[in-house]
């Protein structure tokens, strides 16, 4: 059996109109992939049992405190079992009342730009949501800002924003507190939101995603196919660890 993800794209604040056509981009992807999503915006889908049989977990563009209390204690047992975690652009302004999520995230956001044609490096060519990518990839997205450093919980930044390319007039006016260089996309190979007595799955985030249209650029949809190609290799769920806690097994 394939492995098995749970797509959470629900909203508690901004809604990009982007959601429906990254669902449906990533719908196209599944054999090419060979996983199964299950796409949902119900929060009671957050429950022990439920969550059990994904071998990861993915928010899609989610905002505010989209998840309840059960939901929150699922979510973080979750992590604690062995599960993986991937994150897409607007998610990083999701659940800011849970600090496990934020670790787990990388780093919240802050604020952004107005969009427009920003050129992304990449620091890391080696890495299966990278290697697809020019060393200097042009594109038209919104270039995030976030309240922290991913780097300070352990991530390794794989994306960064050419801060040289585009306007931003509020940084003049703002302490921007994201390290340097600019990080935009990051994994974790030990999500740092998992509990000191859990089993740590993988995380991946990439702040990309805002435009409908990039949803159909084949240089960003290898860059998130690659990031789910990676988190599902932790060897830490079913799918590919007869011993795992949780995800679909063989």
């Amino acid at each position: 059996m394939p492995p098995r993800i749970l797509a959470y794209s629900a909203t508690a604040g901004f809604r990009h109109d982007s959601i429906e056509a990254s669902i449906e981009a990533l719908k196209a992807k599944e054999t090419t992939l060979d996983v199964k999503f299950d796409f949902t915006e119900d929060k009671s889908k957050f429950t022990d049992e439920n969550l059990s049989q994904y071998d990861a977990i993915l928010f899609l563009n989610n905002s505010g405190i989209v998840l309840d209390d059960t939901g929150k204690a699922a979510l973080q047992n979750y992590f604690n079992l062995g599960g993986n975690f991937l994150a897409i652009h607007c998610a990083a302004d999701a659940l800011r009342d849970s600090p496990f999520f934020g670790r787990q995230l990388g780093a919240y956001f802050d604020y952004h730009p107005e969009i427009q044609e920003s050129v992304v490096d990449v620091l890391d060519k080696m890495h299966p949501s990278t290697v697809m990518l020019p060393n200097k990839w042009r594109l038209m997205d919104e270039m995030y800002n976030f309240e922290s450093d991913p780097r300070a919980v352990g991530a390794k930044v794989l994306l960064t924003a050419d801060e040289s390319s585009y306007q931003d007039p509020q940084a003049k006016e703002k302490t921007l507190r994201h390290g340097s260089p600019h990080p935009i996309a990051w994994y974790q190979e030990r999500g740092a939101g998992v509990e000191s007595h859990g089993i740590a799955g993988r995380s991946w985030f990439t702040g990309l995603g805002h435009c409908i249209e990039i949803w159909s650029d084949d240089l960003f949809l290898g860059h998130v196919m690659g990031g789910i190609k990676w988190v599902l290799q932790s060897k830490t769920t079913k799918a590919f660890n007869a011993n795992g806690n949780v995800g679909n097994a063989s």
